[in-house]
């Protein structure tokens, strides 16, 4: 805000009070704070309420682990000439330690609340993203909404042994470590969840098809739907 405030000429306080609705800001001063920020005052004027970007094009991915998140991410997109994002990392980074020391400390309550706040702020600063998210975010109604509401939602489908022998190829063992119903409990949490993740925009199943032909499946229907929303808006 500092920063900002030194490239526009104005003051922090007033940035705030800008920011909030409450600031009265002339045509000329906009546009000296649109240019600070690298973009026009048309663009600042023409963003829909509540913070939600017009060309939002926000990519979320969704699915157990295993299902294909951080493997398909980064080549999506790249395809769609997008950066990469782990949800699951920008909660870890905002908390300043990883996810385990979060639930341990601070369970998982807090987590919750945290990964809220994160998606949020990250949605008020990107327009267009690839966004992996984690597994048991379709769980967190409020959270999920927002997430419903503001990208396009893509479920990675695959079969229990798929998310079995995925991650074990990823050098994790945890899951399954001095545990015999491991897979029973990985199909009852695959049948429960099953209901909130075909709730997304899109269904792709990454055990029917290779690496190549799932980025594929998904950049299309990703391609479909702001087509599809484009034409709605004319």
């Amino acid at each position: 805000m500092r920063a900002l405030g030194e490239r526009a000429g104005v003051s922090e306080r007033f940035l705030a009070q800008l920011e909030g609705g409450e600031g009265n800001i002339s045509v000329a001063r906009l546009q000296d704070v649109a240019e600070a920020l690298g973009t026009s005052a048309a663009t600042l004027l023409s963003e829909h309420p509540a913070g939600k970007p017009a060309t939002s094009k926000i990519v979320s991915l969704l699915g157990l682990r295993g299902a294909g998140k951080s493997t398909l991410g980064p080549e999506i997109a790249r395809r769609l000439g997008l950066p990469f994002f782990e949800l699951d990392a920008l909660v870890a980074r905002d908390a300043g330690m990883p996810l385990s020391t979060i639930f341990e400390m601070h369970g998982e309550a807090w987590f919750r609340r945290l990964e809220h706040d994160v998606l949020r702020r990250f949605l008020d600063t990107h327009d267009a993203a690839v966004l992996a998210t984690g597994g048991s975010i379709v769980t967190a109604k409020e959270t999920y909404d927002l997430l419903r509401k503001r990208t396009t939602t893509v479920w990675l489908r695959a079969r229990p042994q798929d998310h079995w022998d995925r991650v074990l190829m990823q050098g994790d063992a945890r899951p399954m470590r001095n545990r015999a119903n491991a897979m029973t409990e990985l199909k009852s949490l695959l049948r429960t969840r099953r209901p909130l993740y075909a709730l997304a925009d899109h269904v792709v199943d990454t055990s029917s098809t290779n690496f190549d032909e799932a980025a594929t499946r998904i950049v299309i229907a990703v391609a479909d739907a702001a087509a599809k929303k484009r034409s709605r808006e004319r």
